[in-house]
């Protein structure tokens, strides 16, 4: 019976705005997990489902198994394939051999480390050891103390520094991965028009838009100041999606550490100053209170803590603190557009495909006009005189 309601089952996962809504993707169930468990031996035999994942762009579970906790996933095959899953889980298992706390990525009976099965692309992690202190927060909800941000720069360094040496090339053209092609080049509205051509769905939805326009308007004058700090930009594997959530910690005290690294489907051959600004955006600025006119949504005393971790680990010259600020409003565009991808083209949401392009892709930046944006800015780059 469990087996035949697999398609009906439906979890609450996180919305694009603060609620909770009905998950775009069933549920996996007790009967589904054993049946990816039998691929991986290591796995031991199926105990006790225990949780769902309120996260929306997948379904996962963690399942009790007679020797460990494995964490589930299942991935639409139009958002990843088993290409697509394994250049991430090179990137984990390079990290991993460098000492970073990551997840152990489990592999198949025939070596590999995902399967696809029907219209489902599957991975199966380990359970890593820490607290998961932000288990339920949703997207933007800023770290609880200014420990856990300082902490977490160290961490975001330290990953750095092991990644140094991972050469693997860019990621191929998929959606939900947040590279960093279009602002990275000196002229970036050739590469952004690249961009659009190779995602129909994102074609589709700005034909009828001025996009040319409304990126010359809200985007370019934000280019301009990155572009004498382009060359600051050397290309580095990231892990693109830093935030508190994504992070274990070693109690739950406001003084905890991290412990272990989570969640890298976003992670691509960006730059670090692309994923030290991205944990800013994640973590610093609560853009679903500002979406709601709340004022006082930047939270400064993160943002020194996060940036005096990276830089004790990490050490950043006058120009990058420069280019750091230059480059934060651009840092969520090509995301955005990922994003708008996935909802325009796969769940076919008008709403949310909305929001992505006019509240996030331009909106965003469009906000670092604002008496508040410009003080974040300036509060970076005032960095560059000490």
């Amino acid at each position: 019976m469990e087996a035949a309601s697999h398609h009906l089952t439906r979890v609450l996962s996180h919305g694009m705005n603060a609620d909770a809504v009905i998950s775009d993707w069933p549920a996996l169930t007790s009967a589904e997990v054993a049946r990816v468990l039998l691929h991986y031996p290591q796995a031991g035999a199926p105990k006790r489902l225990v949780w769902h994942s309120p996260r929306p762009f997948s379904a996962g579970c963690v399942m009790t198994t007679s020797t460990m906790d494995v964490f589930v996933k299942r991935h639409h095959v139009s958002v990843r394939d088993v290409a697509g899953l394994s250049e991430e889980h090179g990137f984990i298992n390079h990290l991993r051999s460098r000492g970073i706390a990551v997840s152990e990525v489990l592999t198949t009976i025939d070596g590999a480390t995902a399967f696809t099965d029907d219209h489902w692309t599957y991975e199966v992690h380990g359970v890593a050891s820490g607290v998961d202190l932000y288990r339920d927060a949703v997207s933007w909800t800023p770290f609880s103390s200014s420990v856990h941000a300082h902490e977490a720069g160290k961490a975001l360094a330290r990953l750095h520094l092991a990644a140094q040496d991972y050469t693997a090339p860019a990621r191929k053209a998929q959606t939900l991965v947040s590279s960093f092609t279009i602002f990275s080049q000196p002229d970036p509205l050739p590469a952004l028009q690249r961009y659009i051509e190779r995602y129909p769905a994102i074609a589709d939805y700005l034909k009828e838009r001025d996009w040319r326009g409304e990126a010359a308007t809200t985007l370019l004058p934000f280019h301009a100041r990155l572009r004498p700090y382009l060359d600051e930009l050397t290309p580095l594997w990231t892990h693109n999606d830093w935030h508190a959530s994504n992070l274990l910690w070693t109690d739950r005290s406001a003084a905890a550490g991290v412990e272990t690294i989570l969640d890298f489907g976003l992670s691509d051959r960006t730059c670090a100053l692309h994923d030290l600004a991205t944990a800013i955006e994640r973590n610093v600025i609560e853009w679903l209170a500002i979406q709601e006119g709340k004022t006082d949504a930047v939270h400064p005393n993160l943002l020194d803590a996060l940036l005096e971790g990276y830089h004790l680990v990490r050490p950043l010259t006058s120009r990058q603190w420069l280019a750091l600020a230059a480059l934060l409003p651009l840092v969520h565009a090509e995301f955005a557009l990922a994003e708008l991808a996935y909802f325009h083209g796969i769940t076919r949401s008008a709403n949310n495909a909305a929001l992505a392009y006019d509240a996030y892709y331009l909106g965003h930046a469009a906000w670092f006009n604002t008496t508040a944006g410009c003080a974040l800015l300036a509060r970076i780059a005032a960095r560059a005189a000490v």
